[in-house]
């Protein structure tokens, strides 16, 4: 049976919840999404509630994806690269931008459904943006209000890895279907220079009201990540290249002229077509960054 995951639970962990993020259980372990990474783990005691708690208190392996450490080539493209580009949304970031803001401004289960069908490739991306932003059409000021009441939510491990890829001289890009307007604060934290991101742009009129988003950025379009990734390496001629994120069009970057290698980050959600045709699964950037030279 394809995608079967063994799971063993650890009565023993007891965990933080983000207080942000909805969890349906049933749904969580029928559509393989897991919420949860390792590090809201933070104490032992009695696990009142098994069944609410997921991730971090479970061992996952799956019968169709290796979940093992990578093969030797594949450390060897991880520690030669040049660059790494990283996917925003789920990976170095605990939410997805567009369902906060979505949420923020009351149209957040609606939205979030769409982003789940977009980032499992189900979808056209292009036509899974029109159709969220057109749910909720968020303002200038509200996007700025949001940005003031909901600062972004730095993955675990995520300003350590950086730090180290910087320190072994490699370039470090953040390649997102999510916003420009949003991920900028996410740059300044992680020390990434705004030159360094590829992401779409909404676009307001004089008075501030939502016209739309600019759909001559690569990104708002499907296959737009790999083309940005391209442009990226062409630019600066950089032989090795990587690619890491959580969904199908991060997948898409791994292409000749692309990405060498794709790492899987199922910290946040685990997407069991994207994991499947992965190099390597990774759940939490500790892994990543003891694997550096």
């Amino acid at each position: 049976m394809a995608g079967l995951i063994n799971l063993h639970v650890n009565p023993n962990l007891t965990c933080r919840v983000p207080s942000r993020q909805a969890f349906r259980t049933l749904q969580a372990f029928s559509q393989f999404s897991i919420k949860y990474p390792v590090a809201y783990f933070t104490s032992i005691g009695p696990l009142k509630k098994p069944l609410l708690l997921v991730q971090a208190a479970l061992e996952v392996t799956s019968t169709s994806m290796n979940t093992s450490l990578p093969s030797g080539d594949v450390l060897r493209v991880w520690q030669s690269a040049d660059a790494v580009c990283f996917d925003v949304d789920s990976t170095v970031c605990l939410d997805e931008g567009i369902d906060e803001l979505a949420d923020f401004c009351g149209a957040g289960q609606a939205v979030a459904e769409w982003t789940t069908r977009a980032m499992n490739g189900a979808i056209p991306f292009e036509e899974a943006l029109a159709a969220r932003l057109s749910l909720f059409k968020p303002s200038l000021s509200q996007v700025q209000d949001f940005l003031e009441k909901r600062p972004p939510r730095i993955s675990p491990g995520i300003a350590e890895l950086i730090t180290k890829l910087k320190e072994n001289g490699t370039n470090v890009y953040l390649v997102s279907g999510g916003f420009r307007q949003m991920i900028e604060p996410v740059a300044s934290i992680l020390g990434i220079p705004f030159e360094n991101i590829f992401a779409n742009n909404l676009l307001f009129g004089d008075s501030g009201e939502f016209l739309g988003f600019d759909a001559s950025e690569p990104t708002s379009r499907s296959g737009g990540k790999a083309s940005a990734v391209q442009q990226i390496r062409e630019a600066h001629q950089y032989k090795t290249l990587v690619m890491i994120g959580d969904g199908a069009t991060d997948l898409e970057a791994r292409k000749p002229g692309g990405a060498d290698l794709f790492i899987c980050y199922a910290g946040v959600q685990m997407r069991e077509a994207v994991a499947r045709e992965a190099d390597w699964i990774v759940f939490n950037f500790k892994e990543l960054v003891n694997n550096l030279p």
